[in-house]
């Protein structure tokens, strides 16, 4: 295992290809954003952001189908980052399954800032939502997301 992968407690995921940091380790774009989150924090205006929906089966059952609608394609449709749209793409699309296990990337404030900015930041193809989804519905999004 690699030992600077190990430090951050990620392991052999840190060797999948994707965005190189220092030192010339290689992470996939979840990972480089972990990295940032860990180092610096999640950027304003997301820092103190935190869900204020109910958990409800509507809410998550809504949430379902905003994810289905926007996130399967690349996502999967129980996240585990194979939906067909995903399948060429480099960095390939994030293991929601997985990384919704993760204290640091299943954070509200987290989730937020990853789905309301995408990931041009971190040199992917996740869109930006934050133009295009209100900020309930990311919300709604975040409550399925922990169902995973």
């Amino acid at each position: 295992m690699n030992k600077r992968a190990g430090q951050f407690g990620l392991g052999a995921l840190a060797l999948v290809t994707g965005v190189t940091l220092a030192g010339g380790m290689m992470m996939n774009h979840s990972v480089a954003r972990h990295h940032q989150g860990m180092r610096v924090g999640v950027p304003e205006p997301y820092r103190d952001m935190r869900n204020s929906l109910p958990e409800s089966d509507a809410v998550i059952a809504e949430g379902e189908q905003l994810y289905q609608a926007n996130c399967a394609a690349c996502h999967g449709k129980q996240g585990y980052g194979d939906g067909p749209a995903g399948k060429p793409l480099s960095p390939r699309p994030a293991n929601l399954n997985h990384f919704m296990q993760m204290r640091m990337m299943a954070r509200d404030n987290y989730l937020i800032w990853t789905i309301s900015e995408g990931g041009k930041r971190f040199n992917t193809a996740m869109p930006a939502f934050k133009e295009t989804l209100g900020e309930e519905d990311r919300w709604k999004i975040i409550h399925f997301l922990r169902t995973l």
